[in-house]
């Protein structure tokens, strides 16, 4: 029987490398879950370039000191100079020149361009920071619930109950400024580092409920399985059951999750500090901004354009990207 040429020159590497049969089959055979994921994921036109956006974003935030120092500007210089006598800034566009990229504030005169980077970098730490806590904390108490049951699944899920049923705002505008007034009193300056970790602490009081109700059904689906009674038969403890049979079945709801919690705490830092709960006037901040541009809509409207285009963008690409990521994650997807 004849052999086509394709054929021809590949008998003729696996004759030449009795090992190339076996590696080419590994290929195909030997792909992980995860591996099967990444294909997925970088086959995906929309994760490609969402994902190389959150990147550049998070670059810039990273880089924000670095960009400072090249850019010549801080984000709390003012440039009063620049300013007419109603306190807008002279020239086109809200101030907008070769040394300032994207104009200057009505009012004090700093820089819009190295604020959003800033802001960028305030928004990126806040959000990630709060993820991070509120993922480990509903993976463990989800978890724990979950295979344990009993009084343990009961105390948790009454708490989980009683927190979802708070209102975040309400509770949020409410506990923020007592926490500030107990520690600075009434006429004490905040530090910037002092008001983003009560905002993180407050996103993770109230953010971890999802994840621990996501994980639990998941554990609850997994502890009756046959490898599960398997390992505890041969006598497995604790660690052993929680760390190596049941998280890693369920790590790809803990990462979709995780990737939409992110966009949903940087919404909601932007909006607690639009009403001024949170992050003082000095610490740059999307919502910040884009309220004390509302008083300069007509006159200034480049003073509002470039912060919420900032923060729509980020927020897209977040939602894009973890939207991508469940589907790469689900073996069932159709994409």
């Amino acid at each position: 029987m004849s052999l086509s040429p394709v054929e021809g020159v590949a008998l003729a590497e696996i004759e030449s490398d009795p090992d190339a049969s076996t590696t080419a089959a590994r290929g195909v055979v030997g792909r992980s879950p995860g591996q099967l994921a990444w294909l997925r994921l970088r086959g995906d036109r929309t994760a490609v370039v969402s994902g190389v956006l959150l990147v550049f974003f998070m670059v810039l935030g990273l880089a924000a000191p670095l960009i400072e120092m090249l850019y010549g500007v801080g984000p709390r210089e003012q440039f009063q100079n620049l300013l007419d006598g109603n306190g807008m800034p002279l020239g086109y566009a809200g101030g907008v020149t070769g040394d300032h990229w994207f104009g200057l504030e009505p009012g004090l005169g700093r820089d819009i361009f190295v604020r959003l980077i800033y802001g960028l970098r305030t928004s990126l730490f806040i959000a990630l920071a709060a993820a991070l806590i509120t993922a480990t904390i509903g993976v463990t108490l989800g978890t724990l619930a979950g295979y344990l049951g009993g009084w343990l699944d009961a105390v948790v899920n009454w708490i989980t109950d009683l927190t979802l049923a708070m209102p975040f705002l309400i509770i949020a505008l409410a506990l923020t400024p007592a926490i500030t007034l107990r520690f600075y009193g009434e006429r004490g300056q905040v530090s910037s580092a002092f008001g983003v970790g009560v905002l993180i602490a407050v996103f993770a009081i109230f953010g971890w409920t999802s994840t621990a109700r996501l994980v639990r059904g998941q554990v609850i689906a997994l502890r009756e399985r046959e490898f599960v009674e398997a390992a505890k038969a041969s006598g497995a403890g604790l660690g052993h059951m929680l760390f190596r049979q049941l998280l890693p079945n369920i790590w790809a709801p803990i990462l979709v999750s995780f990737s939409l919690a992110v966009p949903q705490f940087i919404t909601s830092e932007a909006a607690l500090s639009f009403i001024g709960v949170g992050l003082s006037d000095e610490t740059p901040s999307f919502g910040r901004m884009i309220y004390d541009s509302l008083d300069y809509l007509q006159t200034d409207p480049a003073y509002v354009f470039f912060p919420g285009v900032m923060i729509f963008a980020l927020v897209f690409a977040f939602n894009l990207f973890g939207d991508a990521l469940r589907d790469a994650l689900d073996p069932k997807s159709s994409r």
